[in-house]
């Protein structure tokens, strides 16, 4: 009871452990915060890479793709539904993004993508700016420039559709018995695209056609393009974004077709134009900085990729870059790469190539195609960063044992303060065990106090380490420590996992235990009758 009593009032009655418990606080806060920020932005790597991909890319790695892709997709939808949940074709390539009205350019890369489905494989679509505010109206199919619209209760909104607008009026007008209006606005050219302009009415209002007709859509049909936030808009200080090109500019795609064989097609380079349809935040510098997405069948057919007639009057295959599939068990990623594999190679075996007619080409690319998983295609940058995180744990670990090197030299010195309380105690029958336990107690708790208080710290710190940096740029934009154009993510991660703070305030309490055992020998050695000899 004894060793207790004594080690809880050491540690409040003895002003010098409170640089004990200091320097255990630092290191605690320290490492966790370290491991914090290296730990979140792995786990960001992890996330943002999922959220990209699906959990199987089957991919030919050449900008000339592959073809039969849709019939390996309907083959693994047929013979193995238990195991594939959804497959979408992707195309990759690249492309000159440029917004004609101020002649802005930019290299950047292409994905053509079936919008529905690529979002089912992937958390692309909660990536979009507009469709977040206006539900359902971003798509890739043709489309013009917003301009106005009106709701059923006259507020001017964003209509989802020019074509559900026009339908809800003509569905008005038939139920009140008013055909005649729906054929003088069919006769009118009002309800079809004529002169590039399509108009809806303001329900607010109940007199005849004229001078009521509000403008929702303007200029000429182009295909959507969605782009990457950060290569069509401004980056403010605080990492929003200002939006310098209102939703629906026109803008051009240039893009190089290439042929089976991976030559620059005959035609050159192509000039697409599309309507700006949204962009895309993912959250990952590096991606949006250089990506826009379009729809597959149309960059399909533009870069030549669809089928394409022969001399002898036949046509190529389809082709592809990429197909995704996602699982239906995504936690199963390795057994459900096996099962496509096994598929591929199944489905490869059991083709009639001539029956098929592929060319040798086609053949050729069929020989190039991989299975591989999200974790397959990352693999090498998150090795690295699993890496990095053990070693700048390791390296603020070897400095935390200065906590073990102060705790010794502490404790040295209240041992050589409290000889005579020693000698009191074993005079009065305490053994040197006891008295080793006394200290080993006190280093224990001066663990505990310090452990609790870093832990408190670091991870305050760390909830709050972006506004602490916007605070610092507050002062002076020279103290910015993290860009977004450098570390890929839009800010610092700061989550503290539980799991991270339990073992490092533990190793915290076993270090100062360590750092107290030198003493604690020495004072279970000490002789009552030398300790007591000048009393």
């Amino acid at each position: 009871m004894y060793k207790w009593f004594m080690a809880w009032r050491y540690l409040y009655t003895k002003l010098i452990a409170i640089f004990a418990i200091l320097g255990v606080t630092l290191c605690v806060a320290m490492v966790l915060v370290v491991l914090s920020v290296m730990g979140g932005f792995l786990d960001t790597v992890k996330k943002q890479s999922r959220g990209l991909l699906a959990d199987i890319i089957i991919d030919s790695g050449t900008l000339q793709g592959w073809p039969l892709y849709d019939e390996f997709a309907e083959y693994l939808e047929t013979n193995h539904s238990d195991v594939v949940d959804v497959t979408t074709p992707v195309i990759r390539n690249y492309g000159i993004f440029r917004v004609p009205e101020i002649g802005y350019t930019q290299p950047t890369g292409v994905i053509g993508i079936r919008l529905e489905e690529y979002g089912q494989t992937n958390d692309f679509l909660n990536s979009l700016h507009y469709d977040r505010y206006f539900p359902g109206t971003t798509h890739l199919g043709p489309q013009q420039q917003p301009f106005a619209g009106s709701d059923g209760g006259g507020k001017i909104v964003l209509p989802n559709d020019h074509r559900l607008a026009n339908q809800k009026w003509r569905e008005r007008m038939e139920n009140e018995g008013r055909t005649e209006k729906i054929k003088e606005w069919n006769v009118s050219g009002l309800g079809r695209p004529g002169n590039g302009t399509i108009a809806v009415f303001d329900w607010n209002y109940d007199s005849e056609i004229s001078g009521r007709a509000i403008p929702a859509y303007k200029g000429n049909l182009y295909d959507g393009i969605i782009v990457g936030s950060d290569l069509i808009n401004s980056r403010r200080e605080d990492g929003s974004f200002e939006r310098v090109f209102p939703r629906g500019i026109q803008v051009a795609l240039t893009l190089m077709p290439v042929t089976q064989r991976g030559n620059i097609a005959s035609e050159g380079a192509i000039a697409v134009a599309l309507r700006y349809a949204d962009d895309s935040a993912t959250g990952v510098f590096e991606v949006d900085k250089n990506s826009v997405y379009v729809d597959f069948d149309m960059i399909q057919h533009a870069l030549a990729m669809d089928p394409q007639e022969l001399i002898d009057g036949g046509y190529t295959k389809p082709r592809t870059t990429q197909l995704l599939v996602n699982l239906k068990e995504p936690n199963k990623l390795e057994e459900g790469k096996k099962a496509v594999v096994n598929a591929w190679n199944k489905f490869l075996n059991g083709l009639d190539y001539k029956a098929l007619n592929l060319t040798a080409d086609e053949e050729r690319m069929l020989g190039w195609v991989e299975v591989s998983t999200w974790e397959d295609m990352q693999r090498q940058f998150i090795t690295a960063l699993e890496k990095e995180k053990v070693l700048m744990t390791v390296l603020f670990g070897l400095i935390s044992v200065v906590a073990v090197v102060l705790i010794g030299c502490i404790f040295y010195m209240i041992v050589q303060k409290k000889t005579r309380d020693i000698g009191v105690l074993k005079a009065l029958g305490a053994t040197g065990e006891g008295i080793a336990a006394l200290f080993v107690l006190y280093g224990a708790s001066v663990g505990l106090v310090g452990a609790v208080l870093g832990t408190t710290v670091g991870a305050t710190f760390v909830w709050y380490i972006n506004d602490i940096q916007n605070f610092l740029i507050s002062l002076d934009p020279n103290l910015r420590v993290w860009s977004p154009q450098v570390y890929t993510f839009d800010t610092i991660p700061n989550v503290v996992k539980v799991g991270d703070a339990t073992w490092i305030a533990a190793t915290a309490i076993f270090a100062a235990v360590l750092g107290s055992l030198i003493p604690a020998l020495l004072a279970s050695r000490v002789w009552p009758v030398r300790a007591l000899r000048y009393e």
